[in-house]
């Protein structure tokens, strides 16, 4: 084949991945946090963000609100902008790894990347984590720039793009450590023209810009606590968050087909600064907020949390393939990775690929069928785990951020506000009292995004002895329906 014969396929297999992996998930349900998205839009500088100043306080949310101007009401329009932001990142990631890997392994990090269940996500995502990955990249592709070449223009862009990636999301502060070490052992092993206080001076002046969100985001520390969702971090959650599979499948996948074919061995090896780069791009940002939830008890290691990781984990993935790869196979091995993410990863036993495992927009349409009145009781659970007192109580206004995911999809009936999870001792009195004077009265209710303490709480009270109760599942959304006996 010729050169511009490969460029056509590999295009044409980067095509077909984002048109599977990404296009055919952007026209499914929304999940509860990209409804969050839609109500901070929709709703700027609502007072119910009170309790939770970081939600929206992202720059993220200007993008959506463009696409939403621009574009429409639907959930294809508001998932443009992350879309649109991960394509500029596998751009970022490819120049990257030809930079500083081999100057054709950029279609190998590109597909590598598309092997990732997570950046397939965020692409898909009506959330910042998308916009959080593309800011990134760009950064460290400016900052090797600017260390190439140590033009003042190229250290402003890099300062710039940095300066933007902590006010995407608060929880992005581990990664400003791979900018200061990239650079210090740049300029420590003399593979730069910059100097010592011609980078202190850059880094100073970021540090600047960067003194507003420090300070909120020491705020939003001091109540880390009140918005804990997950359990601590151990050795489990942490191996899973860092994706080393795909790191050992590239690796061993190369060797042994290298081994079969008898490809002659490659002498390429990475400087020190690279390795420690792509390294610390992988590691850090997992390792720091692990660190972080074991230090002070409050878990923030989630998933999300640590997903600026994933190039990082592309990156290394085609550092140990290139071990392998001679330099006229470049291309056939990306080739050949392009078409397995494509093929194990476009789930091709469903036209309808789900974007989240949460369906909200079928769960909606199920209440609206069974609502057999304006008035049918519709008791409605928040999904956030502020919604708790002194901030929660029955008479919640809405719209609300406690429930945002109520605002977008149509529901039909009289609603009932719950705080979030069990929580008895919010919510216990209140539903002794509702069920006395209001449900034991009506002919159904629905709990809509049920959990199982509700519904076992509901059964077992005397006033509904006699009822059926059915949980009906929307990916996992919950919905109990309680029907009184037929008279």
């Amino acid at each position: 084949m010729t050169i511009n014969q490969w460029r056509a396929l590999l295009w044409a297999i980067l095509v077909a991945c984002i048109a599977r992996l990404w296009v055919v998930p952007m026209l499914s349900s929304f999940w509860v946090d990209e409804l969050v998205t839609v109500f901070v839009v929709q709703h700027p500088g609502d007072p119910s963000f009170a309790p939770v100043p970081q939600v929206p306080a992202s720059i993220y949310y200007w993008l959506p609100r463009f696409a939403h101007q621009a574009f429409g009401d639907s959930e294809f329009a508001w998932r443009v902008p992350s879309a649109l932001a991960m394509g500029l990142a596998l751009f970022f990631i490819g120049r990257i790894a030809a930079r500083l890997i081999h100057p054709r392994a950029a279609w190998f990090a590109i597909f590598a990347s598309l092997g990732l269940h997570g950046i397939n996500y965020f692409a898909a995502d009506a959330r910042p984590y998308g916009f959080g990955i593309c800011v990134a990249a760009l950064s460290v592709w400016l900052l090797i720039r600017f260390l190439d070449s140590a033009r003042w223009l190229d250290g402003m862009a890099f300062t710039v793009a940095a300066a933007f990636l902590w006010r995407i999301h608060l929880i992005y502060w581990p990664f400003y450590l791979v900018f200061a070490v990239y650079t210090a052992l740049r300029i420590a092993k003399k593979e730069t023209r910059v100097g010592w206080w011609h980078a202190i001076g850059w880094f100073a002046l970021l540090s600047l810009t960067l003194v507003p969100v420090a300070l909120n985001a020491l705020v939003v520390v001091r109540q880390a606590g009140a918005h804990v969702i997950a359990e601590l971090p151990g050795f489990r959650e942490f191996e899973h968050a860092v994706r080393w599979s795909l790191v050992l499948i590239c690796g061993a996948g190369v060797w042994l087909v290298a081994r079969a074919l008898k490809w002659p061995p490659v002498a390429t090896r990475l400087p020190g600064s690279s390795q420690a780069l792509i390294a610390l791009w992988w590691l850090g940002q997992p390792l720091a907020i692990f660190a972080f939830s074991r230090i002070t008890g409050d878990s923030a290691f989630i998933t999300r949390y640590v997903s600026l990781a994933l190039p990082g984990t592309a990156l290394m993935a085609t550092v140990v393939a290139a071990r392998f790869i001679p330099e006229n196979r470049w291309w056939h091995v990306s080739a050949v990775l392009g078409a397995g993410a494509v093929l194990f990863m476009g789930q091709w036993g469903t036209p309808e690929v789900r974007h989240d495992n949460s369906d909200w927009r079928a769960a909606a349409r199920e209440e609206v069928r069974l609502a057999n009145s304006p008035e049918m009781p519709l008791i409605c659970l928040s999904p956030f785990v502020e919604a708790r007192r002194p901030v929660w109580s029955p008479d919640y206004p809405l719209p609300g951020f406690l429930y945002s995911h109520l605002a977008y999809y149509p529901l039909k009936g009289r609603f009932y506000l719950f705080p979030f999870g069990a929580a008895a001792s919010d919510g216990e009195d209140y539903a002794a009292k509702l069920t006395a004077e209001t449900l034991a009265r009506s002919g159904r209710f629905v709990i809509y995004g049920a959990n199982q303490f509700w519904q076992d709480w509901f059964a077992h009270r005397p006033e509904l002895t006699g009822w059926r109760n059915r949980l009906e599942m929307f990916g996992d959304v919950k919905m109990a329906v309680f029907e009184a006996p037929e008279r």
